[in-house]
């Protein structure tokens, strides 16, 4: 499905009208989830332009829309925080994925699932859209990139230090402190209960300062293959995210490294946000093949909340 765009009658020395919507992802529910502001026909702008617009949106993150390179695929992608740019993210990759397959075919998207191939800065990241009747939009994306481990995983004293927590409570069973990137690099935080994650502090250490790691702070949910987490990277401009695609891709390998998934398909499920009263949850697949990851899926839903106009 190709990207259709949208152009807007413009005084050619005066601003452009560019269309964008905002919309809340990885919820069936506005006001919930993690909100996301899609900017369409973003042609002229620059990075700098596109990094002062996020800063104004103020949002975790700021999709700015533009024709693809490859004219088969559906659309490029630059998404950008408050304070920097991101190769790859995974609620700006669902809820963009959900938002065009809406615009350009809603039709056709209540009738059967819609593939989009979006251009981001890690590679072509292929999704599925999909809109049944009394259901919330929703999309999941293949990960364009498997994770891998890295180097330089914080200590348990550095990660109890920057928490405040004590260090009998970091980690849990054979999870210990790790880094892992499918596109974006996260230090991983495994802690002992849900109370524990719940009673880490984000504004204790400044988490992604300079451009470097996030922290995903992480325990076991309540049910089998079921994970309770938070996100913070002040660094990038976030104090907290309500909800983490890039970090949940990371995270298939940490449970490929610390847990014994069958072969075949496993669905992990993620909550996220709760803590900040913005509940969020992720569907995680990853499939298995000779005891590697063969591949691996982000996916959840979206909700379009407003539209409107920026005159840049």
């Amino acid at each position: 499905m190709r990207y259709k765009r949208f152009v807007h009658p413009h005084d050619d020395k005066g601003p452009m009208r560019r269309r964008f919507h905002t919309l809340d992802v990885f919820t069936g529910a506005a006001l919930s989830g993690n909100p996301l502001a899609v900017v369409l026909d973003a042609a002229g702008l620059d990075d700098a332009r596109m990094q002062k617009i996020a800063a104004e949106f103020n949002l975790a993150e700021t999709v700015f829309v533009f024709e693809p390179i490859n004219p088969i695929n559906t659309a490029r992608l630059r998404i950008f925080t408050p304070a920097r740019e991101l190769p790859f993210a995974g609620h700006p990759t669902v809820g963009t994925a959900c938002l065009l397959a809406h615009l350009r075919e809603p039709a056709l998207l209540r009738a059967q699932d819609l593939r989009l191939v979006l251009e981001e800065k890690v590679g072509d990241v292929v999704c599925v859209a999909r809109h049944r009747t009394g259901k919330p939009l929703g999309a999941y994306f293949t990960l364009p990139r498997l994770p891998e481990k890295l180097r330089g995983a914080l200590s348990v004293d550095e990660i109890a230090e920057g928490l405040d927590a004590a260090p009998g409570e970091v980690g849990f069973d054979r999870h210990v402190p790790s880094a892992f990137s499918a596109g974006v690099e996260f230090h991983f935080a495994p802690l002992a209960s849900r109370a524990a994650v719940d009673r880490a502090d984000p504004a204790k250490m400044d988490w992604g300062k300079g451009g470097g790691r996030a922290l995903y702070v992480y325990a076991r949910g309540e049910a089998p293959h079921a994970y309770y987490a938070r996100m913070f990277a002040s660094g990038w401009g976030i104090h907290e995210d309500p909800a983490t695609g890039g970090a949940a891709a990371a995270f298939a390998g940490v449970i490929h490294a610390f847990e014994a998934l069958p072969e075949g398909d496993t669905l992990i499920a993620i909550d996220q946000g709760v803590k900040m009263g913005r509940p969020s949850f992720i569907n995680l697949g990853i499939e298995i093949a000779h005891g590697a990851i063969a591949a691996a899926t982000i996916g959840g839903e979206a909700v379009i909340v407003s539209e409107g106009t920026l005159d840049l």
